[in-house]
């Protein structure tokens, strides 16, 4: 079964996604029209990729008329930032280790 950290690194793995999202964060709200119209790709892509985002957490959607609007939950990057952190210390270990053998074996 497939977690919700899963979702999120998938969600974020596609560049298309990835670029979405990141405008998002850096220009707030944004109607889906408004997304295509700089994503390079059609409209009906852009709602696939922002539903993959929504799925994962990491956008919200309000309707208003007949438009949606997508906001970025950044938030949802928690267990990317958890994730990130427990491998930084667990390579800072390793490296540490690999200092002390290297050590070892110059002596």
């Amino acid at each position: 079964m497939e977690t919700q950290t899963d979702l999120l690194f998938r969600a974020l793995a596609d560049p298309t996604r990835r670029s979405l999202f990141e405008r998002l964060c850096r220009e707030g709200e944004q109607t889906v029209g408004a997304l295509t119209a700089t994503a390079g790709v059609s409209q009906p892509a852009v709602s696939k990729h922002l539903a993959a985002l929504k799925a994962a957490g990491l956008v919200a959607d309000r309707h208003e008329g007949r438009q949606t609007h997508y906001s970025p939950r950044t938030a949802a990057l928690g267990p990317l930032a958890d994730w990130t952190k427990d491998m930084a210390q667990f390579w800072e270990g390793r490296f540490d280790a690999l200092e002390d053998l290297l050590s070892r074996m110059d002596q």
